[in-house]
């Protein structure tokens, strides 16, 4: 039977109407629609350039957001009214967007605007995609600039041009001229500067003194003081008349916004440039993936991906999400990720990663990891927390700006009264005045706050693209500080990926006896070189045998029973505690297998010693130029290891590795961080796995290698997402650029200050005749916030190592 056209339900055949309609077959839609059709539309229906609707369904993965209640098993057009089906999602509700304060994270709320602390503008906690949003903030900042530019650009030139020599006063008359600049000035100090004071307002009533509460002190005081000697002169006393008349302040204070707002527009733009890292990991993910289902191929948007769903990845293109190869292979740059520039080769079984790409073949991925589970979505996530974290060093910058504003409020007041008393020149409150607020202008609490925070946002961004993920600013700090990297051996200075390289049976059984019964036991456990005694055996095409009383001892061995014997599995004092005898026949043995940086492992069956079974792990190309680059960079290497001795030191002969431990459990890793700091080292610990956990939390700055496990990287301060003990070098080194960087920082602005406002008060006068005008304070205050964000942005492109 065909599909009705109309709804894409089974229809039932007809015969009243076949009777009806002269022996032609129709057919009608006993569920839905009540539709009949003649036959030949049904055959068109059916034919293969239309072909039949599936069955709707109101459960089916696939719906009509114009029909409620249809819905199909598989992407296509809608059977009622033909739109593009849409998929449903698990996704969650859209996240509400909060703003923050770069300076003051604790502040958030769900709208932009002013920081109640500080006034700076407000950014997105979270930066949602890689597209450079309109910037509202930004926006009304550049109009009122350039609407400051057009109208403040005259009133300059009123105000200067007679000083240079050009007679306006004479053409025109000063009444006029005071007249044209109240005029052209206004909007600029009441409308283009009005922000300012909204948020020096803002600041008086919460008692949160600010950079807007000086622009607001300075620049009203000016304009004040011009509107009263235009309109009321008579209130001005003659002590303050120059040439017969009191001098009005218009032309400052509309310079002073107009510099104000460029400081604040291109340090807005610097600002926005350090989420660039954010944005750029953003962008790895690509916006639609190719869906395989029922040997058919849709491209729906990334969102819609689903975990298990079948994915075609072709050359050239990003791979959408976090999965497994499961047909084809190719090579994979996941340098975006890792930061390693030489493509990996993937086949069938092998993990791939989001945002990486595809270079060679096509082949089809099942989604494992989608929407926020996925790799780049935690990087993601992790760099923006760290972004936001506060380093302690900002301690120093906020004690010093609590007290910074109401400081240079008394500095202005005590210039003024110094100048109106002991002014070399008349009239003396003029310059009193214009001293005071050269003084409020100059001042820039901000450079101060700007200090830490931005080097942290563009240093922690800088780290994310090479593969170092940095929990928060608190362990970028301590990390600059690290003098010893404990490290473990297996996973971080090897590959990780152990292989059984020897069956040594050592009594009645064979090797392929001796494999089955250590294999079988081996294969509850979690251990790595468990995991490779059981993949040797499957190698070798050995079937396993099922187990009871399985028991792990961490560190130890295992045992269990197999084919009704007792099997042991593990290092030698484990089978000797567990009353195993004539142990001393396999040590000449164990130790040449050892001396060739074998693992090796004792096997005994029913309290007879059976075999030994050697475990290599081959040590990673990269790890001796790590090693050589650490000891450059002053660090003292200790490797902690649950291996024998011999295997230990033949590892850390060869690496140059300054000491290490063998034999070690997760309890003795822990204590071993605990002495060392005991001693006063500064150490960081480097392990991968699950017994690393408590000792990398333990360590001044745990690093977690990103190919071990989640509960070791959720132990970390530091995660390095190659896995690759270079990425510990790259860690230390970035730790210390971006303290340097925060420190420059910090000099620059405490300097700045320092220097700046005893040269407004007028310091400089009395030995060279210098005075500072308002307008070049303001320039001067704009270009110190812009130094420090200047200087935060060159961490984008400093090498590391």
């Amino acid at each position: 039977m065909p599909n009705d056209p109309i709804c894409g339900m089974a229809v039932e055949e007809s015969a009243e109407l076949r009777a009806e309609r002269d022996g032609r077959v129709f057919y009608f839609c006993s569920e839905h629609c009540r539709q009949t059709f003649l036959d030949q539309a049904a055959s068109r229906s059916d034919s293969p350039k239309n072909p039949a609707q599936p069955k709707p369904s109101t459960t089916g993965q696939y719906f009509c957001p114009m029909c409620p209640g249809v819905g199909l098993d598989r992407p296509g057009a809608c059977p009622k009214c033909g739109m593009a089906l849409e998929r449903k999602t698990n996704l969650p509700a859209e996240e509400k967007v909060v703003y923050t304060c770069p300076m003051h994270p604790e502040i958030r709320q769900d709208q932009p605007g002013a920081c109640p602390k500080c006034g700076m503008d407000l950014e997105p906690e979270r930066i949602k995609d890689n597209r450079e949003e309109d910037d509202p903030e930004l926006c009304s900042m550049t109009r009122r600039f350039w609407v400051s530019v057009a109208l403040g650009l005259p009133v300059l030139l009123l105000a200067m041009l007679p000083m240079a020599g050009v007679p306006l006063d004479r053409w025109i008359g000063h009444k006029p001229i005071a007249w044209m600049e109240f005029l052209l000035s206004t909007p600029v100090v009441l409308w283009a500067g009005w922000p300012f004071f909204q948020r020096a307002g803002r600041s008086l009533v919460t008692w949160n003194l600010n950079m807007f509460t000086l622009i607001a002190l300075g620049t009203g005081t000016a304009y004040c003081y011009s509107v009263i000697v235009l309109l009321f002169p008579a209130m001005i006393p003659e002590t303050i008349h120059r040439g017969g008349r009191a001098e009005v302040y218009f032309e400052a204070a509309a310079v002073i916004i107009a510099l104000v707002l460029l400081g604040q527009v291109l340090e807005r733009r610097a600002h926005r440039r350090t989420g660039s890292a954010l944005r750029e990991l953003l962008a790895l993910v690509p916006p639609t993936a190719r869906l395989v289902k029922d040997g058919q191929e849709w491209e729906i948007p990334v969102e819609q991906v689903q975990q298990d769903d079948v994915l075609r990845v072709v050359p050239g293109e990003k791979i959408p999400v976090d999965g497994e190869l499961i047909e084809g292979k190719s090579s994979i740059d996941e340098s975006m990720i890792t930061g390693e520039a030489i493509p990996v080769e993937k086949a069938e079984g092998d993990p791939v990663v989001g945002g990486t790409v595809n270079q060679t073949g096509a082949f089809l991925m099942r989604a494992k990891r989608v929407g926020k589970d996925t790799m780049l979505s935690q990087i993601v996530e992790m760099v923006a927390n760290a972004q936001r974290s506060r380093a302690p060093i900002q301690r120093i910058a906020d004690v010093v700006a609590s007290y910074f504003v109401p400081t240079v409020v008394l500095v202005a007041v005590a210039t003024f009264i110094i100048w109106a008393w002991l002014a070399p020149k008349q009239p003396a409150l003029a310059y009193a005045l214009v001293n005071a607020v050269a003084v409020l202008i100059i001042a820039c609490p901000c450079a101060l706050g700007l200090a830490t925070p931005l080097s942290i946002m563009v240093g922690v961004g800088r780290g994310a693209k090479n593969g170092v993920l940095i929990k928060d600013a608190a362990t970028l700090e301590r990390l600059e500080k690290v003098d010893t990297v404990v490290v473990d051996k297996t996973g971080t200075l090897t590959e990780g990926k152990p292989r059984l390289t020897e069956v040594r049976p050592l009594g009645r059984f064979s090797k392929e006896e001796l494999l089955k019964l250590a294999a079988s036991v081996e294969q509850n456990s979690e251990h790595p070189l468990a995991h490779a005694i059981v993949q040797g055996g499957r190698d070798r095409n050995i079937e396993l045998l099922p187990v009871e009383g399985f028991d792990s001892v961490t560190g130890s061995g295992v045992h269990a029973q197999a084919a009704g014997q007792t099997v042991l599995v593990g290092i030698r004092p484990f089978l000797e505690q567990n009353g195993i005898e004539n142990l001393a026949q396999a040590d000449e043995t164990a130790e040449a297998l050892q001396h060739q940086g074998h693992t090796v492992m004792f096997v005994a069956v029913e309290k007879e010693l059976a075999g030994l079974l050697a475990v290599s792990d081959a040590i990673k190309d990269t790890t001796p130029e790590a090693v050589r680059a650490l000891h450059d960079l002053g660090l003292r290497i200790i490797m902690l290891t649950g291996d024998n001795e011999i295997t230990a030191r033949t590892v850390a002969e060869s690496l140059g590795i300054d000491r290490f431990e063998a034999g070690i459990n997760p309890q003795d890793k822990n204590r071993w961080v605990k002495t060392l700091r005991s001693e006063g080292r500064v150490v960081a610990m480097a392990g991968d796995g699950i017994n690393d956990a408590p000792a990398l939390a333990e360590a001044d700055v745990g690093i977690a290698m990103g190919t071990g496990t989640d509960v070791a990287m959720e132990a970390a301060g530091v995660t390095l997402v190659k896995g690759d003990l270079r990425g510990i070098v790259n860690a230390i080194a970035l730790s210390r650029r971006v303290m340097r960087n925060i420190r420059q920082n910090l000099f620059f602005a405490f300097v700045y200050n320092i220097v700046g406002i005893p040269i407004a008060a007028g310091v400089l006068y009395p030995f060279f005749g210098i005075l500072l005008s308002p307008m070049i304070a303001a320039a001067a205050m704009s270009a110190s916030s812009l130094s420090v964000a200047g200087n935060a942005l060159r961490l984008r492109s400093v090498p590391l190592a």
